[in-house]
């Protein structure tokens, strides 16, 4: 069964040349018999998805499963992040697309390829829960300094009045309606009862 195959090219400024990658990734498909290749190339300012029409016509066609294998000169051409890596080589991987990076030495069409996803994979998923166990922790710290997290509850200012008036403080009364001490003084000041934030 032939394979067809999605070439992408990328420069990041127009007076630079997609030559060199190229010739270098059609030597490499004719050495590997990949003769049904299509090139998707993008050249100028091209940080982002948004400014990559060649790239965003890649995936569109890779979802209509117009190819079988995306191959690319070097991993930074095509990905902007470890995460965008992971996200698209996962949404390939189900698509039954595989992906091979020439100058990185990344063959997903090998065993030992797909191996080096697997742990790509398991690297994204750990760097994920380090995050959320850094964010846990930080919220966890905050609250016990005593920090009001989340959005600030509305209150009516006669509250304050009333709890003031039944003999509390002002840092019961804080407490007690999770608000600062300074908005309880602000709603005991002789301003006239209204709806505060």
């Amino acid at each position: 069964m032939t394979s067809k195959v999605a070439i992408y090219l990328r420069v990041s400024t127009s007076d630079q040349s997609t030559e060199l990658q190229r010739s270098e990734l059609l030597a490499y498909c004719k050495a590997r018999g990949f003769n049904d290749v299509e090139i998707y190339e993008d050249i100028g300012r091209t940080g982002t998805n948004d400014n990559r029409p060649a790239l965003k016509k890649l995936i569109a066609d890779a979802k209509q499963r117009k190819f079988d294998i995306v191959i690319c000169w070097k991993i930074d051409r095509l990905f902007r992040s470890l995460k965008h890596l992971i996200l698209t080589l996962q949404e390939f991987d189900e698509l039954g697309i595989k992906f091979i990076s020439l100058k990185d030495q990344i063959d997903l069409t090998t065993s030992s390829g797909r191996l080096l996803m697997q742990i790509i994979g398991a690297m994204g998923e750990f760097e994920a829960a380090l995050i959320k166990e850094r964010v846990k922790a930080g919220l966890n710290n905050a609250k016990a300094k005593g920090v009001i997290l989340g959005r600030r509850r509305v209150f009516e200012k006669d509250q304050v009045l009333e709890l003031r008036a039944s003999g509390k403080t002002i840092r019961q009364i804080a407490n007690e309606l999770h608000i600062s001490k300074s908005t309880v003084a602000t709603a005991l000041s002789n301003k006239p009862p209204s709806k505060l934030q």
